[in-house]
C-alpha cells in the first residue's frame, strides 16, 4: 500500500538580491516526505538547507516552485507546521509553561493542561515555574520542543536545534527527540552538519550540495540504532563519501 506524502517540494528555486548581485541559493529543488517520516537534510554551510526549512516552515517566500502542505501551498506560517530554531528563542520574561501557552491560540480554554501534557512529553514536569534563565542549554531546547508541540503540528521542522550543546547533551536529546517523533507520531525534517546525527536519527538522509539535492540514502536500520555497529559505520561511509570523495586516500594539506 502506498503511503501518502505530507509534504511536495517541486521545482523550488530561491533566489537572494543585494549589493548589485544576485546569489541563487536553490535550483529547482524536488523532494517528497511521506507521513510520519523522518527526514534528516545534511550539506555544507550555504547549500540552502536552512532557507529550504524555512520557505516549507512558510518563514521564507520562494522565487520559483512551490512547497506543498497537505495539499496547499505553504505561503504563510501554520499551526500545523511546528518550527525549532538553532537557539531555543523562549521569551525570557515568561516562565517555562506561560512560553508554551504563549504558542496557542488566544483564549484556548485548556491552555494549561496542554502546557503541563506536552512538558511531561520532553520530561520537563516540574520545571513550569522555571523561567529561561534558570535552564540548561539542554532543558531550554526541550521546553521549545514542548512549545512547538502544544499546538499538536502535523509536521515538525527543526533547524539545527543540537548545534550549539555538549556533546553528551546533544546524545541524550537525539533521544528525545526519536522518542518524542515515535510517541507523537508527526513528520519530522530536521537540518543539521552533524553526519552522525543525520543517520541516527532519519529515515532518509538528503544530501545537499550548492543549490540543490545531490544524493538521497535511505538508512536501513531498525530502531533504536547502535552507533557502534559495523552497519551504523557503513550508512556514515556511503554520505561522508558524497562529500569528501575517496576516505582511503591520504590526507595532504598545505600551511
Amino acid at each position: 500500500m502506498a503511503v501518502e506524502s505530507i509534504l511536495q517540494i517541486r521545482d523550488l528555486s530561491k533566489t537572494f538580491s543585494g549589493k548589485g548581485a544576485e546569489n541563487r541559493v536553490l535550483d529547482k529543488v524536488n523532494l517528497s516526505v511521506d507521513r510520519g517520516e523522518f527526514v534528516s537534510i545534511i550539506g555544507a554551510s550555504g547549500c540552502g538547507k536552512s532557507t529550504l526549512l524555512r520557505i516549507i516552515g512558510g518563514l521564507e517566500t520562494a522565487s520559483g516552485g512551490e512547497a506543498i502542505f497537505e495539499g496547499k501551498a505553504a505561503l504563510k506560517p501554520s499551526r500545523e507546521r511546528g518550527f525549532i530554531f538553532q537557539d531555543h528563542r523562549l521569551l525570557p520574561w515568561l516562565n517555562v509553561i506561560d512560553n508554551i501557552k504563549f504558542s496557542l491560540p488566544p483564549n484556548t480554554t485548556n491552555a494549561n493542561e496542554i502546557a503541563l501534557e506536552k512538558l511531561a512529553v520532553v520530561r520537563l514536569s516540574g520545571f513550569e515555574r522555571h523561567y529561561p534563565r534558570e535552564l540548561s542549554g539542554g532543558m531550554s531546547q526541550r521546553a521549545a520542543i514542548a512549545r512547538a508541540l502544544a499546538n499538536s503540528p502535523k509536521l515538525l521542522l527543526l533547524d539545527e536545534p543540537l548545534g550549539a550543546l555538549d556533546a553528551i547533551t546533544k546524545i541524550c536529546l537525539q533521544e528525545e527527540i526519536l522518542r518524542i517523533w515515535n510517541a507523537e507520531k508527526i513528520s519530522m525534517i530536521l537540518v543539521t552538519h552533524d553526519i552522525d546525527e543525520a543517520v541516527y536519527l532519519g529515515q532518509r538522509v538528503v544530501v545537499m550540495g550548492k543549490g540543490g539535492i545531490e544524493a538521497i540514502h535511505r538508512i536501513e536500520l531498525s530502531l533504536p540504532r547502535n552507533r557502534v555497529s559495523a552497519e551504523f559505520a557503513r550508512q556514515k561511509s556511503a554520505i561522508y563519501k558524497a562529500f569528501f570523495g575517496n576516505l582511503d586516500a591520504p590526507f595532504s594539506y598545505t600551511i
